[in-house]
């Protein structure tokens, strides 16, 4: 019985420790993309002023 409990054990830990990896890289590329996001929305949020202010003049 201990045999079969040990060798149960021994198979699953490779998929528990297969899914922690993936569970840490999801977070990573998840940090990642919403850095990405946010710069990107900064940068959208500064240049707007800068690149329509010759559009403005001409509507004027």
């Amino acid at each position: 019985m201990k045999t079969k409990t040990f060798i149960v054990a021994l198979l699953a830990l490779p998929m528990l420790q297969g899914c922690t990896v993936l569970a840490i890289a999801d977070v990573a590329a998840s940090t990642v993309i919403y850095g990405v996001k946010t710069a990107v929305n900064v940068v959208d949020a500064v240049t707007p002023d800068i690149i329509n202010r010759d559009k403005d003049k001409k509507n004027k």
